[in-house]
C-alpha cells in the first residue's frame, strides 16, 4: 500500500511539473526579428499577495517595485552569463541605460502600462521588448524555502507565485515568445536562482539562438 502511495504522489508530482509552465513562440518571429539587434529588458511588473503582513500601500508599492526590478536584473545576468556561451545574434541593452531612459521620459512601473511596446522600444531606441508580470506570495528576493513539504503540497499552498516573461517586437508589438511558469519551492532559493533554473529548463532555446 505504501509503495502505491508513494508511486502515485511521484507521478503526480511530474505530471503537475510539467503542466506548470507553459512556452509560445511565434511563427512569424524569424521574419519579424530578421533585423533586430538591441533587445531592451524591462522592469517586471509585480503583485505582491503576502499573508500575515500588515503593510500600507506605500510600503506594498514600494516591495512590489523591488520585486520587479530584481527579476529584470535577473534576467540580464543570465542573459549576459548565456551570451557568452551561446553567442546570441543580438545585443542586450545595459538596464541601467534601459532604466535611465525611462525615468528621463517619467515612466515607471506606476504608468509603464499605459505605454505600447512600440512606444517603448522608440524611447529606449532598441528593436525588441523583454517584459513580464509576476503573482507572488512570498519575497522571492529575499530568499525563500526550498524544502519539500508534502502536506504543503497536498493542500496546494507550496507553490509561491507565477511568473510570465514576455519578447515584444518593437515596429510591430506583436508578441514573439512567452514563458510562462509557477514558481515552487523547487524553483529556487532566490530571484536569480529562480531566473537561471526556469530558463534553462525552458523546453524550447531562447529564440534569437545562432
Amino acid at each position: 500500500m505504501k509503495k502505491i502511495i508513494i508511486l502515485c504522489s511521484v507521478l503526480l508530482i511530474s505530471a503537475l511539473g510539467y503542466s506548470q509552465k507553459t512556452i509560445y513562440q511565434s511563427d512569424s518571429f524569424e521574419t519579424l526579428s530578421s533585423n533586430h539587434k538591441t533587445v531592451a529588458i524591462i522592469p517586471f511588473e509585480a503583485r505582491l499577495e503576502l499573508k500575515n503582513k500588515e503593510l500600507t500601500d506605500e510600503q506594498l508599492e514600494k516591495l512590489q517595485e523591488k520585486e520587479g526590478y530584481e527579476v529584470q536584473n535577473a534576467l540580464e545576468t543570465y542573459f549576459l552569463k548565456m551570451h557568452q556561451r551561446k553567442d546570441y545574434r543580438i545585443e542586450f541593452q545595459d538596464i541601467q541605460n534601459t532604466n535611465a531612459l525611462l525615468s528621463k521620459a517619467n515612466i515607471d512601473l506606476m504608468n509603464l502600462d499605459i505605454y505600447t511596446t512600440q512606444d517603448l522600444c522608440e524611447i529606449l531606441k532598441v528593436d525588441a521588448i523583454i517584459s513580464g508580470d509576476l503573482t507572488l506570495n512570498a519575497l522571492i528576493s529575499e530568499g525563500v524555502s526550498t524544502d519539500f513539504d508534502f502536506m504543503s503540497f497536498i493542500s496546494g499552498t507550496s507553490d509561491y507565485g507565477r511568473i510570465a516573461i514576455k519578447l515584444s517586437d518593437g515596429a510591430t508589438g506583436k508578441l514573439l515568445w512567452k514563458y510562462e511558469k509557477v514558481i515552487t519551492r523547487k524553483s529556487g532559493k532566490n530571484t536569480y536562482d529562480i531566473i537561471e533554473a526556469m530558463m534553462r529548463k525552458s523546453t524550447r532555446k531562447f529564440p534569437y539562438d545562432k
